[in-house]
């Protein structure tokens, strides 16, 4: 059976990390390349700790690019040091060279290049801002008719956002980060006819990381990839998280655990709500998945990780 070709971009948070080790774990999916934009985590070590998970995975066949996309609304600094501290993980430093390649252009043009020569539509996995891509369909925008879809973390439709007013006084609180970092790259993403799958707050916010889940992934620490899972997590947990990336990528291995739902929505780029993503009528059509069989989803992704 057929592979289903995916391009991964993410941006360094912690979950994204884990989105690897669950893509990587997929016997289904053949992974073109893998880009990190400086959003969720600073660029050098979030390129390292890719890198190296892959040599962990054994798929240094997989390529890793750098964006020089910017933000117009960046994350807190305190929200990107787990890059740094990923990186240094003992598991993952075992050798003394990385072997999967960091490309020498960036990763706009490496998603060109990707997608260029794919032998069909491809499956553009993001659980970053939407800005890298929305740059490499600027300078090509060929590219688009070999997306087959977006498989998108973002957005909150119907709850509100986690944008605070702790760390952006003036906004209303109704945007999700990775459209807030730049909305109006997201906006473009939302003139353009390319099929939409989004995974918004409104599932994401039923499916947190407990410290029952983490004691389950140490119980499996026997396995390299459990235990790098479990030694992720633990960074966070001292604070609500959810499984905001790693539901977005499980969409790809097992989609009979979702159902989704079709929208019609518009993207608010500027002013108070400017990253808002609105259910609005004679809007651009999505589809959100809207409901997940949580305890199947925490189950498929143990077994993944026991490896």
């Amino acid at each position: 059976m057929p592979k289903t070709p995916v391009f991964f971009s993410h941006d360094g948070g912690v979950d994204d990390y884990l989105s690897i080790l669950l893509l990587m774990s997929m016997d289904d999916v053949d992974v073109l390349g893998i880009a990190v934009t400086e959003a969720d985590c600073f660029g050098l070590p979030a390129v390292n700790a890719t890198r190296k998970i892959l040599d962990l995975m054994g798929r240094s066949d997989v390529p890793v690019s750098l964006s020089s996309s910017r933000a117009l609304n960046p994350f807190p600094r305190d929200f990107r040091l787990s890059s740094y501290s990923i990186d240094l993980f003992p598991i993952l430093n075992t050798r003394d060279t990385i072997k999967t390649p960091r490309l020498d252009v960036d990763a706009q043009h490496a998603i060109i290049t990707a997608l260029q020569a794919a032998p069909g539509p491809v499956t553009f996995l993001e659980t970053g801002p939407l800005t890298t891509l929305a740059e490499a369909l600027t300078l090509d925008p060929s590219i688009a008719r070999k997306i087959d879809k977006i498989l998108w973390m973002g957005g909150a439709l119907n709850v509100p956002g986690n944008v605070s007013w702790r760390y952006e006084p003036g906004h209303d609180g109704s945007a999700e980060w990775n459209v807030f970092w730049d909305p109006i790259s997201a906006a473009r993403i939302w003139e353009t006819d390319i099929p939409l799958v989004i995974c918004p707050l409104d599932i994401t916010n039923n499916v947190a990381i407990t410290p029952d889940f983490i004691h389950a992934l140490s119980r499996q620490r026997q396995y390299p990839i459990s235990d790098l899972a479990g030694l992720c997590y633990s960074l966070v947990a001292y604070r609500p998280y959810y499984c905001w990336d790693v539901l977005t990528t499980a969409y790809l291995g097992r989609p009979d655990l979702f159902t989704l739902r079709t929208w019609e929505t518009e993207l608010i780029a500027t002013g108070p709500s400017q990253g808002r993503t609105a259910a609005k009528p004679g809007g651009r059509v999505i589809q959100a998945m809207d409901t997940v069989d949580v305890d199947a989803f925490f189950a498929y992704f143990l077994k993944q990780m026991a490896r």
